[in-house]
């Protein structure tokens, strides 16, 4: 008999809008008090300043309302866990828009502050269940934000890497989230049951072809912490370097995944 199909995993659609909202609200205070030289410090993010990737970030948080402004397409045609393998391709239309966005927005404070206004408007207005035309293809609104929850943790992370002492708190439901559709995704890339992925308190996933495991302790996993496994699934820290920094726990053949990251870039 074949293996139960993995039932997809769902997000409360109203405690999602409150994370997007919350990360918003800590990235915003954060910027309010960054000087013109912390925002011309260089990032982990190629050329992009701290500017830059502040303005990204309001972009990222804006894509809901370029969305909700096109028409709704007739029917979903992927799922939320599809999203992340959608990014790369749009990599280069991305820094070209996050330069402009910058440009045009020279005071951060206020572009954030009419981000957050706008954004709780259209969340007032629209359902739930109203699909978006998106990157990766037409989603309900709820799972969209979804990925907004994962674009604002990946980038508060990148925050703080960027500006020593800046300590940017994450919402604990959006890195929830975003650790969740990151650790589904390995298991979509590499389906199967013989290495459990384990980022506690957040997620667990199977994945890897090869021996199902049933019970008892499983003979290959790998474990680790909710903001290394953001960074390695993105692409900010190589499997080798996480391993080699203790910031990974891999046993067992088959708990070597560094092949199949990073998800998204």
């Amino acid at each position: 008999m074949p293996p139960a199909k993995k039932r997809a995993r769902s997000y409360d659609p109203a405690r999602t809008r409150t994370a997007v909202l919350a990360q918003l609200a800590h990235v915003h205070q954060a910027v309010r008090g960054l000087t013109p030289e912390q925002l011309a410090l260089p990032t982990r993010l190629g050329e992009w300043t701290v500017r830059d990737l502040v303005a990204h970030i309001g972009m990222a948080v804006t894509a809901v309302h370029r969305a909700l402004d096109r028409p709704a397409p007739p029917r979903q045609d992927v799922t939320v866990v599809q999203w992340p393998f959608a990014t790369a391709a749009n990599a280069p239309a991305i820094a070209d828009f996050t330069r402009n966005v910058a440009a045009d927005h020279p005071d951060l404070d206020a572009y954030l502050a009419d981000v957050d206004s706008s954004l709780r408007a259209l969340l007032d207005q629209h359902p739930g269940g109203r699909l978006l035309e998106t990157n990766a293809g037409a989603l309900p609104l709820d799972d969209y934000l979804v990925t907004r929850a994962v674009e604002l943790a990946v980038h508060t992370d990148d925050l703080n890497a960027a500006v020593p002492g800046l300590e940017v708190p994450h919402d604990r439901q959006a890195l929830a989230a975003a650790t969740r559709l990151l650790a589904d995704a390995l298991a979509v890339k590499a389906p199967g049951g013989s290495t459990e992925v384990r980022v506690p308190p957040y997620a667990v996933v199977q994945c890897v072809e090869g021996p199902r495991h049933t019970r008892g302790t499983p003979p290959n996993v790998v474990e680790t912490d909710p903001l290394t496994w953001l960074r390695l699934a993105t692409g900010r820290v190589s499997w080798q370097d996480a391993v080699a920094g203790a910031k990974v726990a891999a046993s067992g053949e088959r708990a070597d995944i560094g092949g199949l990251l990073p998800l998204m870039a």
